[in-house]
Protein backbone atom coordinates (compact mmCIF):
# COMPACT_ATOMS: atom_id res chain seq x y z
CA UNK A 1 0.00 0.00 0.00
CA UNK A 2 2.81 2.44 0.87
CA UNK A 3 4.46 1.78 -2.51
CA UNK A 4 1.17 2.57 -4.30
CA UNK A 5 0.75 5.75 -2.29
CA UNK A 6 4.34 6.76 -3.02
CA UNK A 7 3.87 6.04 -6.71
CA UNK A 8 0.65 8.07 -6.82
CA UNK A 9 2.25 10.98 -4.99
CA UNK A 10 5.22 10.96 -7.36
CA UNK A 11 2.85 10.99 -10.33
CA UNK A 12 0.82 13.82 -8.79
CA UNK A 13 3.99 15.80 -8.07
CA UNK A 14 5.07 15.37 -11.70
CA UNK A 15 1.67 16.58 -12.93
CA UNK A 16 1.85 19.62 -10.64
CA UNK A 17 5.40 20.49 -11.72
CA UNK A 18 4.58 20.10 -15.42
CA UNK A 19 1.37 22.08 -15.00
CA UNK A 20 3.13 25.00 -13.32
CA UNK A 21 5.71 25.05 -16.13
CA UNK A 22 2.99 25.16 -18.79
CA UNK A 23 1.13 28.01 -17.09
CA UNK A 24 4.33 30.00 -16.54
CA UNK A 25 5.60 29.58 -20.11
CA UNK A 26 2.22 30.53 -21.55
CA UNK A 27 2.01 33.74 -19.51
CA UNK A 28 5.58 34.79 -20.33
CA UNK A 29 5.68 33.80 -24.02
CA UNK A 30 2.17 34.67 -25.19
CA UNK A 31 0.26 37.02 -22.89
CA UNK A 32 2.94 39.31 -21.50
CA UNK A 33 4.56 40.26 -24.86
CA UNK A 34 1.18 40.97 -26.48
CA UNK A 35 -0.27 43.00 -23.59
CA UNK A 36 -3.49 41.14 -23.01
CA UNK A 37 -4.78 38.87 -20.30
CA UNK A 38 -6.47 35.57 -19.58
CA UNK A 39 -8.71 34.29 -16.78
CA UNK A 40 -8.02 33.11 -13.25
CA UNK A 41 -5.00 33.98 -11.13
CA UNK A 42 -2.62 34.52 -14.09
CA UNK A 43 -5.07 37.00 -15.61
CA UNK A 44 -5.45 38.95 -12.36
CA UNK A 45 -1.68 38.96 -11.86
CA UNK A 46 -1.05 40.30 -15.39
CA UNK A 47 -3.44 43.20 -14.79
CA UNK A 48 -1.90 44.04 -11.40
CA UNK A 49 1.58 43.82 -12.92
CA UNK A 50 0.68 46.47 -15.50
CA UNK A 51 -0.95 48.69 -12.90
CA UNK A 52 1.71 48.43 -10.17
CA UNK A 53 4.94 47.51 -11.95
CA UNK A 54 5.58 44.62 -9.57
CA UNK A 55 6.49 41.25 -11.04
CA UNK A 56 3.72 38.86 -12.07
CA UNK A 57 5.07 36.23 -9.68
CA UNK A 58 4.85 38.55 -6.71
CA UNK A 59 1.31 39.55 -7.74
CA UNK A 60 0.26 35.88 -7.80
CA UNK A 61 1.55 35.51 -4.24
CA UNK A 62 -0.18 38.74 -3.16
CA UNK A 63 -3.51 37.58 -4.62
CA UNK A 64 -3.39 34.12 -3.10
CA UNK A 65 -2.03 34.69 0.42
CA UNK A 66 -5.21 36.28 1.81
CA UNK A 67 -7.37 33.80 -0.12
CA UNK A 68 -5.45 30.84 1.31
CA UNK A 69 -5.71 32.23 4.85
CA UNK A 70 -9.42 32.73 4.32
CA UNK A 71 -10.08 29.40 2.63
CA UNK A 72 -7.83 26.86 4.37
CA UNK A 73 -10.71 25.29 6.32
CA UNK A 74 -12.65 24.82 3.08
CA UNK A 75 -9.72 23.32 1.17
CA UNK A 76 -8.50 20.79 3.70
CA UNK A 77 -4.97 20.69 5.10
CA UNK A 78 -3.28 18.47 2.47
CA UNK A 79 -5.00 20.17 -0.47
CA UNK A 80 -4.11 23.59 0.96
CA UNK A 81 -0.43 22.61 1.30
CA UNK A 82 -0.36 21.37 -2.30
CA UNK A 83 -2.04 24.57 -3.46
CA UNK A 84 0.56 26.69 -1.64
CA UNK A 85 3.39 24.72 -3.27
CA UNK A 86 1.72 25.07 -6.68
CA UNK A 87 1.28 28.83 -6.30
CA UNK A 88 4.89 29.29 -5.18
CA UNK A 89 6.13 27.27 -8.16
CA UNK A 90 4.03 29.26 -10.63
CA UNK A 91 5.25 32.55 -9.13
CA UNK A 92 8.88 31.43 -9.19
CA UNK A 93 8.78 30.09 -12.75
CA UNK A 94 6.98 33.13 -14.17
CA UNK A 95 9.54 35.54 -12.71
CA UNK A 96 12.42 33.25 -13.77
CA UNK A 97 11.13 32.84 -17.34
CA UNK A 98 10.45 36.57 -17.59
CA UNK A 99 14.18 37.13 -17.13
CA UNK A 100 15.30 34.24 -19.34
CA UNK A 101 12.90 34.84 -22.25
CA UNK A 102 12.64 38.64 -22.07
CA UNK A 103 14.04 39.04 -25.59
CA UNK A 104 12.04 36.21 -27.16
CA UNK A 105 8.77 36.95 -28.96
CA UNK A 106 7.19 33.82 -30.39
CA UNK A 107 4.37 35.67 -32.16
CA UNK A 108 2.98 39.18 -32.42
CA UNK A 109 -0.23 37.82 -33.91
CA UNK A 110 -2.75 38.18 -31.09
CA UNK A 111 -5.00 35.51 -32.60
CA UNK A 112 -2.24 32.91 -32.36
CA UNK A 113 -1.23 34.19 -28.93
CA UNK A 114 -4.78 33.91 -27.56
CA UNK A 115 -5.34 30.40 -28.94
CA UNK A 116 -1.99 28.85 -28.10
CA UNK A 117 -1.65 30.77 -24.85
CA UNK A 118 -5.10 29.68 -23.73
CA UNK A 119 -4.57 26.05 -24.74
CA UNK A 120 -1.21 25.80 -22.94
CA UNK A 121 -2.60 27.38 -19.77
CA UNK A 122 -5.51 24.94 -19.95
CA UNK A 123 -3.14 21.99 -20.20
CA UNK A 124 -1.28 23.36 -17.18
CA UNK A 125 -4.40 23.82 -15.08
CA UNK A 126 -5.68 20.39 -16.11
CA UNK A 127 -2.44 18.72 -15.08
CA UNK A 128 -2.48 20.53 -11.74
CA UNK A 129 -6.03 19.33 -11.10
CA UNK A 130 -4.99 15.79 -12.05
CA UNK A 131 -2.21 16.15 -9.50
CA UNK A 132 -4.91 16.83 -6.86
CA UNK A 133 -3.93 20.45 -6.42
CA UNK A 134 -5.14 23.91 -7.42
CA UNK A 135 -3.65 27.02 -9.00
CA UNK A 136 -5.46 29.11 -6.38
CA UNK A 137 -7.19 32.40 -7.09
CA UNK A 138 -10.71 32.04 -8.46
CA UNK A 139 -10.73 28.32 -7.57
CA UNK A 140 -10.40 29.15 -3.87
CA UNK A 141 -13.09 31.83 -4.07
CA UNK A 142 -15.38 29.41 -5.90
CA UNK A 143 -14.92 26.70 -3.27
CA UNK A 144 -15.63 29.08 -0.40
CA UNK A 145 -18.74 30.67 -1.94
CA UNK A 146 -20.18 27.38 -3.26
CA UNK A 147 -19.76 25.71 0.13
CA UNK A 148 -21.87 28.46 1.72
CA UNK A 149 -24.47 28.82 -1.03
CA UNK A 150 -26.23 27.03 -3.87
CA UNK A 151 -24.10 28.71 -6.52
CA UNK A 152 -22.03 26.31 -8.63
CA UNK A 153 -18.21 26.75 -8.63
CA UNK A 154 -18.13 26.96 -12.44
CA UNK A 155 -20.55 29.91 -12.35
CA UNK A 156 -18.37 31.74 -9.84
CA UNK A 157 -15.21 31.15 -11.87
CA UNK A 158 -16.98 32.35 -15.02
CA UNK A 159 -18.15 35.51 -13.21
CA UNK A 160 -14.60 36.23 -11.99
CA UNK A 161 -13.22 35.73 -15.51
CA UNK A 162 -15.79 38.19 -16.87
CA UNK A 163 -14.71 40.77 -14.27
CA UNK A 164 -11.06 40.23 -15.27
CA UNK A 165 -11.88 40.76 -18.95
CA UNK A 166 -13.85 43.93 -18.19
CA UNK A 167 -10.98 45.26 -16.07
CA UNK A 168 -8.54 44.51 -18.90
CA UNK A 169 -10.37 47.07 -21.06
CA UNK A 170 -9.43 49.74 -18.52
CA UNK A 171 -5.85 48.50 -18.06
CA UNK A 172 -4.94 48.02 -21.73
CA UNK A 173 -7.34 50.64 -23.14
CA UNK A 174 -8.29 48.15 -25.85
CA UNK A 175 -11.71 46.49 -26.22
CA UNK A 176 -10.45 44.26 -29.03
CA UNK A 177 -7.83 42.69 -26.77
CA UNK A 178 -10.55 42.01 -24.21
CA UNK A 179 -12.42 40.06 -26.88
CA UNK A 180 -9.27 38.06 -27.59
CA UNK A 181 -9.04 37.37 -23.88
CA UNK A 182 -12.48 35.77 -24.02
CA UNK A 183 -11.32 33.48 -26.84
CA UNK A 184 -8.26 32.60 -24.80
CA UNK A 185 -10.41 31.72 -21.76
CA UNK A 186 -12.60 29.51 -23.97
CA UNK A 187 -9.53 27.74 -25.34
CA UNK A 188 -8.33 27.23 -21.78
CA UNK A 189 -11.60 25.62 -20.68
CA UNK A 190 -11.58 23.26 -23.67
CA UNK A 191 -8.00 22.12 -23.11
CA UNK A 192 -8.74 21.53 -19.40
CA UNK A 193 -11.56 19.21 -20.48
CA UNK A 194 -9.20 17.36 -22.82
CA UNK A 195 -6.65 16.80 -20.07
CA UNK A 196 -9.24 15.65 -17.53
CA UNK A 197 -11.53 13.54 -19.74
CA UNK A 198 -9.45 12.81 -22.84
CA UNK A 199 -10.43 13.09 -26.48
CA UNK A 200 -12.98 10.39 -27.12
CA UNK A 201 -13.88 9.52 -30.72
CA UNK A 202 -17.08 7.79 -29.62
CA UNK A 203 -20.76 8.70 -29.45
CA UNK A 204 -23.51 7.51 -27.13
CA UNK A 205 -26.46 6.22 -29.15
CA UNK A 206 -30.03 5.65 -27.95
CA UNK A 207 -32.30 3.80 -30.39
CA UNK A 208 -36.05 3.43 -29.80
CA UNK A 209 -37.34 0.50 -31.84
CA UNK A 210 -40.13 -2.09 -32.03
CA UNK A 211 -37.79 -4.59 -33.66
CA UNK A 212 -35.25 -4.84 -30.90
CA UNK A 213 -34.18 -8.45 -31.57
CA UNK A 214 -33.60 -7.96 -35.29
CA UNK A 215 -31.84 -4.63 -34.83
CA UNK A 216 -29.64 -5.90 -31.98
CA UNK A 217 -28.58 -8.87 -34.12
CA UNK A 218 -27.84 -6.64 -37.13
CA UNK A 219 -25.73 -4.23 -35.03
CA UNK A 220 -23.73 -7.07 -33.50
CA UNK A 221 -23.17 -8.82 -36.85
CA UNK A 222 -22.30 -5.77 -38.94
CA UNK A 223 -20.58 -3.48 -36.41
CA UNK A 224 -19.33 -5.96 -33.84
CA UNK A 225 -20.63 -3.73 -31.05
CA UNK A 226 -22.23 -4.74 -27.75
CA UNK A 227 -24.98 -2.72 -26.14
CA UNK A 228 -27.68 -2.66 -23.48
CA UNK A 229 -31.43 -3.08 -23.95
CA UNK A 230 -33.58 -0.79 -21.77
CA UNK A 231 -37.32 -1.31 -21.26
CA UNK A 232 -39.65 1.58 -20.50
CA UNK A 233 -42.94 3.23 -21.46
CA UNK A 234 -44.11 6.42 -23.15
CA UNK A 235 -45.17 9.34 -20.92
CA UNK A 236 -48.71 9.89 -22.24
CA UNK A 237 -50.00 6.55 -23.49
CA UNK A 238 -47.86 4.34 -21.23
CA UNK A 239 -47.10 2.11 -24.21
CA UNK A 240 -44.17 -0.26 -23.85
CA UNK A 241 -41.00 1.12 -25.38
CA UNK A 242 -37.64 -0.53 -25.89
CA UNK A 243 -34.34 1.33 -26.17
CA UNK A 244 -30.99 0.06 -27.34
CA UNK A 245 -28.14 1.85 -25.59
CA UNK A 246 -24.80 1.58 -27.40
CA UNK A 247 -21.45 3.36 -27.58
CA UNK A 248 -20.13 3.56 -31.14
CA UNK A 249 -16.98 4.90 -32.76
CA UNK A 250 -17.78 8.03 -34.73
CA UNK A 251 -16.56 6.37 -37.96
CA UNK A 252 -19.31 3.76 -37.63
CA UNK A 253 -22.21 6.22 -37.26
CA UNK A 254 -23.03 6.32 -40.99
CA UNK A 255 -23.09 2.51 -41.21
CA UNK A 256 -25.27 2.35 -38.07
CA UNK A 257 -27.82 4.67 -39.70
CA UNK A 258 -27.98 2.40 -42.74
CA UNK A 259 -28.55 -0.66 -40.54
CA UNK A 260 -31.36 1.08 -38.65
CA UNK A 261 -33.10 2.24 -41.84
CA UNK A 262 -32.87 -1.23 -43.37
CA UNK A 263 -34.10 -3.00 -40.23
CA UNK A 264 -36.71 -0.63 -38.79
CA UNK A 265 -37.72 2.50 -40.70
CA UNK A 266 -39.81 3.66 -37.73
CA UNK A 267 -36.88 3.54 -35.28
CA UNK A 268 -35.80 6.74 -33.52
CA UNK A 269 -32.11 7.43 -32.90
CA UNK A 270 -30.48 9.99 -30.58
CA UNK A 271 -26.74 10.72 -30.83
CA UNK A 272 -25.01 12.14 -27.74
CA UNK A 273 -21.46 13.11 -26.79
CA UNK A 274 -19.42 10.68 -24.67
CA UNK A 275 -17.29 12.96 -22.49
CA UNK A 276 -15.71 10.20 -20.41
CA UNK A 277 -15.84 6.41 -20.17
CA UNK A 278 -14.63 4.17 -17.36
CA UNK A 279 -14.87 0.44 -16.75
CA UNK A 280 -15.34 -2.46 -19.12
CA UNK A 281 -18.46 -1.38 -20.99
CA UNK A 282 -22.02 -2.63 -20.80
Amino acid sequence: MSKILTSNELKNSFFILLGTLFISLSVVLFFLPNNFTTGGTPGMAILLHHLSGFSIGSMIIAINVPLLIWGTKYLGKIFAIKTIITIVLISFFIDLFTQIFSSIIITENIFLASIFGGVIIGFGVGLIIKGNSSAGGSTIIARIISSNSHIKPAQIILFIDVIIVICSIYVFKDIEKALWSIISIYATSKSIDIVLTGTLSTKVIHIATNKVDELSLAITNHLGEEGTILNGSTIKTKEDKTLIFIVVDIKKIARLKEIIQQTDEDAFMIVMEASEMLGRGH
